[in-house]
């Protein structure tokens, strides 16, 4: 029996696509805007640096849970109904988050609101890649994989201009119109495979589903809250990373065993997706990671907003856009993908190193044009083949179990990425400062220089001359610390670099030479 087609065409497939696409962008922006409104919310809401923090954090455990299981669900329910809830449930928690009264109840509708949201990440990458033919699915993954590029940084200037000019809640509130209209077509549009069989409820594996959300979620618990609690001098973290190992090594055991496993770890079995799978986390850590340090640079050492942070990357993710239907056509003439990873590997690495170079206390804004340009070249590179690559031999249900092993990876690749790079900035800041303190004496003459002309200048705005000379030195410590976390970040971008380097023999080695160009007597059979 033939599998039923979801190819969709003409205005049918448009539609779908764009339905599919804005939903993933949603779910992606949402991951960062709330980021530059925590201070406004903990204003409001009464609440702790700690406790905001959780607005992030349950929102990002939600989704890794969600994410694995979004190809049972589909099955559970049917794809169109599922898809459709989801945008609702997301919806729905988009407005009662603008409506917290306390910073609980905001916590509580994150969390519900990541559910929904993680799986409309993985099920649009599904519903597009089926609505395409096979010849043209290199089109249909540039498209999917923009709404990801985009959204991470999108967040930070968006949340900045409506923190600026509106509320904190609005950046909720601006979902609520387009979830509203995706569910309209998502009723309308969307189809479900056939192949999608309900299981009935003895059948349900309810301890694959307890030992996934125990693992995965004690595991993005310590990439969130590691360095915020120093790692494992806290017994928390130092438990849940046992919990995490265990609740993970027992998930998978118990996959491979049960006949009707929530997650279908034998998908794996496919080379293309096994190696997709690797290079998605290493794309996430990436992608995610430079998404980060450059704010945290920016804002940090610059004095920048959150907004002119985002701003600075804008010209890089429109790059990227230009970029996403040039590599699918080369994909689609022939191209090995294997060579377009590796160019697009080696392209970061010099984007990094290039970053490297540059940053200084004084570094402008077009200073990183250039530099954010070429990542944009090299992300184009990067990412359509490797999304194409995962799915190109999968069929039928496989396609679904394949998306949301690829979205999983991307999601923890993005939080160890952050999780690494937040504890290596601190770490390598106090060497830095340890380092260049050894070579600062108090006592030298020329320190004694720079001290007194400081102390006069504080002096000469009315300050007595002890009070002058304690500021002075304050500023010649903080100018210490500034240097060192410096060097700090200079370290990221080299190191994060070196490690896409280091991957481009390994793809050139590993990844068997086969071009994507498909058939058309093949694509319809």
């Amino acid at each position: 029996m033939q599998p039923q087609s979801l190819v969709e065409y003409g205005p049918r497939r448009v539609i779908v696509t764009i339905t599919a696409v804005f939903c993933a962008l949603l779910e992606i922006i949402d991951t960062t805007i709330v980021n530059v409104a925590l201070n406004d919310m903990r204003g409001n809401l009464g609440a702790t640096l700690n406790e905001i923090s959780w607005v992030i954090t349950a929102y990002s455990l939600a989704n890794v849970i969600i994410v694995p299981m979004t190809s049972w669900l589909s099955q559970q329910f049917g794809r169109r109904n599922y898809f459709a809830a989801s945008v609702i449930i997301f919806t729905v928690c988009s407005f009662l988050c603008g409506n917290a009264h306390n910073i609980w109840e905001l916590v509580v509708f994150r969390f519900i609101q990541g559910m929904g949201g993680g799986a409309l990440l993985v099920t649009s990458q599904t519903i597009i890649t089926e609505s395409w033919p096979a010849e043209k699915r290199a089109m249909a993954q540039a498209i999917y994989t923009l709404g990801v590029i985009v959204g991470p940084t999108l967040g930070p200037p968006l949340g900045g201009y409506i923190v600026d000019n509106y509320a904190w809640p609005y950046i909720f509130y601006i979902n609520i119109p387009v979830g509203i209209i995706a569910t309209l077509l998502t009723l309308q549009y969307v189809r479900s495979p056939k192949y999608e069989a309900k299981r009935p409820i003895s059948q349900v594996d309810w301890w694959g589903i307890a030992l996934l959300t125990i693992g995965i979620s004690s595991l993005q618990y310590v990439l969130e809250k590691g360095q915020e609690e120093d790692w494992y001098s806290s017994k928390l973290i130092t438990v849940l990373t046992i919990t995490a190992v265990l609740g993970i090594f027992s998930f998978i055991w118990r996959e491979l065993k049960y006949a009707y496993p929530i997650v279908n770890l034998r998908v794996l079995k496919n080379g293309n997706l096994r190696i997709g799978v690797l290079l998605s986390f290493i794309m996430g850590f990436g992608l995610f990671g430079s998404t980060f340090v450059i704010p945290l640079y920016t804002q940090s050492l610059l004095g920048w907003t959150a907004q002119q942070s985002g701003m600075l990357q804008l010209p890089s993710t429109l790059f990227v856009a230009v970029m996403m239907p040039v590599v699918a056509q080369l994909i689609q003439r022939g191209v090995p993908q294997k060579y377009l990873i590796a160019i697009g590997m080696t392209v970061f690495f010099f984007y990094s190193y290039w970053s490297y170079t540059i940053i200084t206390p004084d570094t402008s804004s077009s200073n990183f044009f250039w530099p954010l340009i070429v990542r944009g070249f090299g992300l184009g590179l990067l990412s359509v083949p490797v999304s194409t690559m995962s799915l190109s031999t999968l069929k039928g249900q496989e396609i679904g179990q394949g998306a949301a092993f690829s979205g999983m990876m991307r999601q923890l690749g993005g939080s160890f990425g952050v999780a690494i790079i937040s504890t290596f900035v601190s770490r390598q800041t106090q060497v830095h400062r340890s380092n260049l303190a050894l070579h600062l004496d108090y006592n030298s003459l020329n320190v004694q220089q720079r001290v007194a002309q400081m102390a006069a200048s504080i002096q000469a705005r009315g300050a007595d001359m002890n009070r002058a000379r304690q500021t002075a030195y304050a500023m010649l410590d903080g100018a210490l610390t500034k240097q060192a976390t410096l060097l700090s970040y200079m370290d990221v971008f080299l190191w994060v670099g070196v490690m896409f380097l280091l991957c481009v023999p390994v793809v050139l080695l590993f990844i068997k030479t086969s071009k994507a160009k498909v058939n058309m007597a093949d694509a319809a059979h």
